[in-house]
């Protein structure tokens, strides 16, 4: 960890726990910070708050009081989750206070370079793929962000042979300020939690923030086959290096005759993949660039991508019963995550969907639902998504309480040589605390089949 005096006796709140707040509070008390923490939840329920007044640190909780933002602050570091209409986010942009997030922290503090990940699909499989890519090449990775432990805690242990392959949300990104990866990649843009961010430009600005502080000497691995990300590639400072599914690049990563290449060279046929899926493809690609560019060699990545077969709750293999495949897809929040699952498969499949209701349609799902011989809907969007199964043509239509009750209703609807796929196209916060928990909850219910 770098030796840094930039927080010292300075006055810092930390708005927000959970796991990133908790780090992020107690690194900057140990950089010499005078630091406040405010959290929503009672400190009689707050076993994280009581942790760090134990540590010496101040803490109010049970409410986000404006008021507080007048005690002369210089800097607030937010929890991701909560939203920038938050009143106290609101007062301290109307002070000109900054308010970053921890990956910042982590960033500063770092002796590792990292690589960032990010973009609307497929972040959790490509920084699983390149983590293990460079693990295989001997790299010495660390993973830290949304898939792995707090940046800011990995960081304080990483070294100067180490890289941190991290997974960026949007949510992260809007609070970077000097935050510089070695390699950034976005998998892809589409249109996503724009209840968070309000419209697709913020969205797409958050995205774009992964390269904004990068210079020559850094790479920005970048999906060639959509114009949103290659106008974001084209204001880029860092040297670019495209990857696309679609059509041979000549630079970059592609597919050519069958063969995974990266700048003329063949890595690896495609039939030789584990990973299932034409939209993993990009997925590949990315991250063979990423690990090409940080000198791994293709018996590493050949021995990954022939093993590896996908990350928990993202198209998982759960079971086999009885001639069924289920799989657990529950990181699928959103309709393009379930039109890509639904598009790997070719024989017949139960779907089980539904979840948040955002107050969007899902008949973007139709011309993906060909396959689709019967729907089990939970959660708050189960009639509308059952209003789309109609428009589809889809016959078996059945309503569940939750997951849980779900599996058994569709295995009865299936047959053997069928899919059972759990793809519910929506967040878990209706019912479950976060889609690990659902795809839990799914996979044991698969179990007691």
């Amino acid at each position: 960890m770098k030796k840094i005096d930039t927080y010292q006796h300075r006055k810092i709140l930390v708005l927000g726990l959970a796991k990133s707040g908790v780090t992020a509070a107690a690194l900057l008390h140990k950089l010499g910070a005078f630091v406040t923490v405010n959290d929503f939840k009672p400190l009689s329920e707050n076993m994280e708050a009581q942790g760090l007044l134990e540590q010496g640190i101040t803490v109010i909780t049970g409410s986000h009081p404006v008021e507080l933002m007048e005690e002369g602050f210089e800097l607030v570091v937010k929890n991701p989750g909560i939203p920038y209409t938050n009143l106290m986010v609101k007062r301290a942009f109307e002070k000109g206070i900054p308010v970053i997030t921890e990956v910042e922290l982590a960033w500063e503090i770092s002796e590792a370079p990292f690589i960032g990940i990010t973009g609307t699909n497929g972040k959790t499989t490509t920084t699983t793929l390149i983590f293990e890519m460079l693990r295989e090449g001997e790299k010495q990775p660390l993973i830290a962000g949304n898939i792995g432990t707090v940046a800011s805690g990995v960081a304080q242990e990483a070294r100067e042979d180490n890289t941190i392959v991290i997974e960026l949300s949007s949510f992260q990104l809007m609070g970077i300020d000097r935050f510089r990866p070695k390699i950034a990649v976005l998998t892809n843009l589409y249109d996503a939690h724009l209840d968070y961010h309000g419209t697709r430009s913020e969205y797409y600005g958050a995205k774009a923030n992964i390269t904004k502080n990068q210079g020559i000497g850094d790479y920005f691995v970048y999906n060639a086959d959509q114009d949103e990300t290659l106008e974001i590639a084209r204001a880029s400072k860092a040297t670019l290096v495209p990857f696309s599914a679609t059509k041979e690049l000549g630079t970059g990563a592609y597919v050519s005759g069958g063969w995974l290449c990266f700048e003329g060279e063949k890595i690896i046929h495609r039939e030789d993949v584990a990973l299932p899926g034409e939209h993993n493809l990009e997925n590949i690609l990315s991250a063979i660039a990423s690990a090409k560019l940080s000198g791994v060699d293709d018996t590493a990545i050949q021995a990954v991508l022939r093993t590896f077969t996908g990350v928990r709750h993202r198209l998982q293999f759960v079971a086999e019963k009885d001639g069924r495949k289920i799989y657990n897809d529950s990181k699928a929040t959103n309709i393009l995550a379930t039109q890509k699952a639904l598009e790997a498969f070719d024989a017949p499949i139960v779907l089980l969907a539904g979840g948040l209701d955002r107050g969007n349609g899902f008949d973007g799902l139709i011309p993906s639902m060909k396959n689709v011989k019967a729907l089990v809907t939970f959660g708050q969007t189960a009639e509308k998504l059952e209003e789309t199964a109609r428009k589809a043509g889809i016959k078996s239509i059945v309503r569940a309480d939750n997951v849980e009750g779900a599996v058994p209703e569709a295995y009865r609807l299936s047959k053997p040589g069928d899919i059972i796929l759990l793809s519910p196209a929506c967040a878990s916060w209706d019912q479950y605390k976060t889609f690990e928990v659902r795809g839990d909850m799914f996979i044991e219910a698969v179990h007691k089949l």
